[in-house]
């Protein structure tokens, strides 16, 4: 070659020899990356979801920000008293309020209002308004910024102050909302005569009837009482009831309350704009409130609104539950996080070790030949950066693109992490491999492997923190943030017992193959044989990502299916069945419901209940006792069917002058299973208890007694319909209970149900848990295949040597799916009694409640959200292993025989 010739460029030369390799490496570091960084992002997104919807579903009371001043000083003229609640001086200090307000709270412009209020009700001299005790009503006087914007008039116009109002006015014009009018009966033209002024009453004239305009918004419901009136009492014994309303005034009629015993004072309400919050801003939120309402931010807030000025809320409280469901969850979606990242890993280094081993004759003869481990670990890290850093490049991008609203950061440390990991793989493998030059690789068979004291320590090392994973996990659960150790555990108690499991596995191979020599046939022991002269390598890792992954589709199915278990208990015990149609008022049912909704398509059944209530004395106190007339027959086979307290139908009747009843634990040891009388609202009886059940669909929570309604004596019917039935038109329902009179109340348990899960922070744990299961399970079965094609060459010319003996090909694939069959058992196998054994060792230390129930009023009984094993996530992952393994055999083994024998014998050596 001429001094100036160059050879053909390293990488571009080894990436064309072996394209689709190249491809197949890329598409997989591409998917890895992928999962990697959108994981972090999904995380944070429902997080942020959960902190804007917990925002903006509290009661405007709770988050909105008030900033309140007392009325100008006494020691002022009159004239500048009112200069000061004018809107003009209100607006000005509105804005200087808002801009200091600290990150990340920031204000909703269009929620947000200033003025000036009473602090203290006034009392209405006007005798034609409603007194339901005879107390006059009072009203609470609003000067509130904005109207226009948040009402639109029903009745007469807004409110004006058309000369300028002073602190001796005592005409004032104001406007009550529709709800107000019609409770206090109040229309346009109407006056209110309001006490508490020293130089004689304060008169509103009513200009205007409005109808609010978002009335569940902060404008109207910062202060509930300007939208809607409420009864309040005198706290007395026994208490007396008046009414409380609010009345709308003019901007510019503020002054007029200064001169009254009101207590006006001047605010500032500013609710929170929750569109560019992030799950990321709790923390920041909690400390700017605390710096609002007792710290540097309240001296600032003081130099705009006066030195006196004080701001409230409850928007940390809120905050404060929010994060404290978000702990709670989290943990547990590490674990999932945990298991898909550790068959990741297992993976690519799979994918590193398949390539160095595909290459090993080439790297031993380079390192023959002179060359240095650093030479060759550079050009095959070139090689691998090639295909990798672009893929993980492309596999970042995918995750913004997919979620876009999340920090870059953990996304980008994901995908570097996999590239890193990608890259580095093969170089490492092939630098311990050839770390001395040597002329031929020594034999590693499985069967006669014998493992060092370095791999001994590290199998120590793991089975070690797996046991210490698990028992700080049973004992503290998942409560410490940030416990790396115990979101690890169902990883570490897969891979200790994966480690195990191949420690294990060249015993029954050992073993199997003196037996199956002395058998006729030649396929069981050709096939046991060389599965026990595989490369160990070839099978621990394989077994590893299979054993783990497993493991972790068993703990995420187990997860899963205990959330919709507690779901639908919770959605249960708030019905008592599918459909629960009852009366609002406690009146009886009207005649004809029930063949109504016997009619309803899906119905399967229905039972009428008639609830009324016994007065039980328990020592100084009168409890209330539910106590339900029910027909025995179809409401015993309606609990049996919904699996709430089922019981012989026989068990209510009567004899000996007792009715024989079902109760709960409480009532039953309470009355004792002797006869007792007792007295409800219909009247009086004698029930004897014969079964004690601690639900039951007519009271699907508290205590209950049940009895025959035909036994009650002077019942006036049922008041509720159960009824029970899968698939039942929701619509056609409801039709029918409309048209069967007023007042009646529909709850559905589907309904129910779904309504559990509509929090952002549990549907994003469950999707987290869903990807978990399903990367695993895809993991595990490329592990799998990559174990196979590792050893495929080998296999094949095996097979093209047996076919030159003689061989047919239906032997051919016995020998090929049994070769595989050891492993792929043991994995499922394994995989199987792992996962059981790894649900029900962490089972006492996982909190489902706030992953299934969180927000939830319900429960789901005294055993709560339980993590069981279930059998689907056992089985199916393991019937899916097995499967695939005996296909690869198969495909491969009938691809081998359209092929002929010379070619074969050339696609690998066995030594």
């Amino acid at each position: 070659m001429p001094p100036n010739a160059q050879g053909a460029p390293w990488v571009r030369t080894r990436l064309r020899t072996a394209p689709w390799s190249t491809v197949a490496f890329g598409v997989l570091v591409l998917v890895t990356a992928f999962l990697a960084a959108v994981l972090p992002r999904a995380v944070e997104a429902y997080e942020t979801d959960g902190l804007r919807e917990a925002v903006a579903a509290a009661s405007a009371e709770s988050t909105v920000l008030e900033l309140r001043a007392p009325q100008p000083g006494l020691e002022l003229p009159d004239e500048a008293r009112a200069d000061a609640v004018r809107p003009e001086a209100l607006a000005a200090v509105d804005g200087k309020a808002r801009a200091l307000l600290p990150e990340p709270l920031r204000a909703d412009p269009a929620q947000s209002a200033y003025g000036v209020r009473t602090a203290k009700s006034l009392e209405a001299q006007d005798p034609s308004l409603p007194r339901p005790d005879g107390l006059p009503p009072r009203f609470t006087l609003v000067t509130q910024s904005g109207a226009a914007r948040h009402a639109t008039v029903r009745e007469g116009r807004l409110p004006t102050a058309g000369t300028p109002v002073t602190v001796d006015t005592r005409v004032v014009e104001g406007a009550v909302t529709t709800e107000t009018a019609r409770t206090l009966r109040l229309r346009t033209g109407a006056t209110l005569t309001l006490a508490g002024f020293p130089d004689g009453p304060l008169t509103v004239r009513i200009t205007g009837i409005l109808e609010p305009r978002q009335p569940r918004r902060s404008y109207w419901s910062a202060e509930p009482v300007l939208r809607t009136p409420a009864l309040a009492d005198t706290s007395g014994r026994p208490p007396q009831f008046y009414w409380e309303a609010g009345v709308l005034l003019a901007p510019g009629a503020a002054p007029a309350l200064l001169g009254g015993q009101g207590e006006p004072e001047k605010y500032w309400r500013f609710a929170p704009a929750t569109g560019r919050l992030t799950g990321a801003d709790t923390s920041a939120l909690v400390e700017a409130v605390a710096s609002l309402e007792d710290g540097p931010g309240l001296v600032r807030m003081r130099g705009a609104a006066g030195a006196t000025a004080q701001l409230s809320t409850d928007l940390d409280q809120v905050v404060a539950s929010h994060t404290e469901t978000r702990d709670a969850i989290a943990p547990v979606v590490a674990v999932a996080a945990f298991g898909m990242a550790a068959v990741a890993v297992v993976v690519l280094v799979m994918s590193g070790g398949l390539a160095a081993a595909r290459r090993d004759a080439e790297l031993a003869l380079l390192r023959a030949r002179g060359g240095s481990l650093r030479g060759i670990a550079g050009r095959l890290l070139a090689e691998t950066a090639v295909p990798a850093v672009p893929a993980a490049a492309c596999g970042l991008l995918l995750a913004v693109l997919v979620v876009d609203e999340a920090r870059p950061l953990p996304a980008v440390v994901g995908a570097g992490a996999v590239a890193l990991l990608a890259c580095a793989a093969l170089p490492v493998r092939a630098v311990v491999a050839h770390r001395r030059p040597r002329a031929h690789r020594e034999r590693d068979d499985l069967a006669r492997a014998r493992p060092g004291g370095r791999r001994t320590v590290a199998e120590l090392t793991v089975l070690v923190l797996a046991v210490g994973s698990v028992a700080a996990l049973r004992r503290r659960g998942t409560d410490g943030a940030g416990d790396l150790l115990v979101s690890a555990a169902p990883v570490l108690v897969g891979l200790a017992a994966a480690l195990v499991l191949v420690r294990l596995y060249p015993l029954p191979l050992r073993w199997a193959a003196g037996p199956a020599g002395r058998l006729r046939g030649l396929v069981g022991f050709l096939s046991l044989a060389h599965a026990g002269r595989s490369p160990a390598a070839v099978a621990t890792l394989p077994l590893l990502a299979l054993l783990t992954a497993l493991t972790t589709a068993a703990f995420g199915g187990s997860v899963l299916k205990g959330v919709a278990d507690a779901r639908d208990r919770a959605a249960l015990l708030e019905t008592g069945a599918d459909a629960r149609i009852s009366t609002t008022d406690g009146s009886p049912l009207p005649a004809g419901l029930v063949r109504a909704v016997r009619a309803v398509a899906g119905v399967r059944q229905v039972t009428a209940v008639g609830l009324t209530y016994a007065s039980e004395r328990a020592s100084d106190e009168t409890r209330s006792l539910p106590v339900a007339g029910v027909e025995p027959d179809t409401y015993a086979e309606l609990a049996r069917r919904m699996g709430l307290g089922g019981f012989p139908a026989d068990r209510l009747g009567a004899g000996g002058g007792a009715l024989d009843a079902v109760a709960s634990p409480g009532v039953a040891e309470r009355l004792g299973r002797a006869p007792r009388r007792i007295v409800t609202e219909d009247g009086a009886v004698t029930v004897r208890i014969t079964t004690v059940l601690p639900h039951t669909p007519a009271v699907p929570e508290g205590e209950f007694l049940l009895v025959d309604a035909a036994g009650l004596k002077g019942s006036g019917g049922p008041t509720t319909l159960l009824a029970a039935g899968a698939g039942l038109d929701t619509r056609a329902l409801r039709a029918a209970v409309r048209g069967a009179g007023p007042g009646l109340s529909v709850t559905l348990r589907a309904e129910e149900r779904a309504a559990l899960s509509d929090s952002p922070l549990q549907a994003g744990a469950e999707r987290i848990y869903v990807w978990a299961v399903v990367a695993g399970a895809g993991y595990a079965l490329l592990a799998l295949v990559l174990g196979l094609l590792r050893s495929a060459p080998e296999r094949t010319a095996l097979l093209a040597r047996l076919r030159a003996l003689g061989l047919t090909s239906r032997q051919g694939r016995h020998l090929l799916g049994l070769e595989a069959l050891p492993q792929a058992l043991l994995a499922a196998g394994g995989g199987t009694a792992v996962g059981w054994a790894t649900v029900r060792l962490l089972a006492p230390g996982i909190d489902l409640d706030r992953l299934a129930l969180a927000g939830a009023s319900g429960g789901t009984g005294p055993e709560g959200a339980v993590l069981r094993a279930d059998v689907w996530s056992l089985a199916l992952p393991a019937a899916g292993a097995v499967l695939l393994a005996g296909s690869v055999a198969v495909a491969q083994a009938w691809w081998a025989g359209r092929r002929t024998p010379i070619t074969h014998l050339r696609a690998g050596d066995m030594r």
